[in-house]
């Protein structure tokens, strides 16, 4: 993704990040899964725009929690900029191993991380861990505005 600098997020301004995720999940729209998702992303102006997942009866068109604050920050006019994303899951759900972006959503971060040549950490939360990874590590090799040029 061609971004700057690693980031490095203090333990305050990591667990800020995380609950702001987690407040946000709380407002999910998971009827079918009962799944709830929140996302939460880090802009360097220190402006964190969160989203959740909203379902659908029409499976196909339900929403992941990334991508709905991803098009928040959009339709707030921000163009790159991002450094960091928390993800949190259900805490009594599953394995409680940290979540990760799916396929599509690490696309749509993608696409809002090159616009500012960024590489954001995400934070992929879990019920006891959450790993820290790079989104070019999520996504190698990917493909974004920059190709389009």
């Amino acid at each position: 993704m061609g971004g700057g600098a690693e980031v490095t997020l203090g333990e305050a301004q990591r667990a800020e990040l995380i609950e702001a995720a987690r407040s946000a999940a709380r407002h999910a729209y998971a009827p079918y899964s009962d799944y709830s998702v929140g996302a939460a992303l880090l802009f360097e102006d220190g402006a964190v725009i969160t989203g959740c997942n909203v379902e659908n009866a029409s499976y196909g068109l339900a929403l992941c929690a990334e991508t709905v604050a991803v098009a928040k920050a959009l339709g707030e006019g921000r163009r790159g900029g991002l450094v960091a994303v928390a993800v949190t899951g259900p805490t009594d759900k599953g394995d409680g191993a940290p979540i990760t972006p799916c396929g599509r959503c690490r696309q749509v971060l993608n696409e809002i991380a090159q616009l500012g040549a960024t590489d954001p950490l995400v934070l992929c939360v879990g019920t006891e861990r959450t790993e820290s990874v790079s989104l070019s590590d999520l996504l190698p090799r990917a493909f974004g505005p920059a190709n389009l040029a």
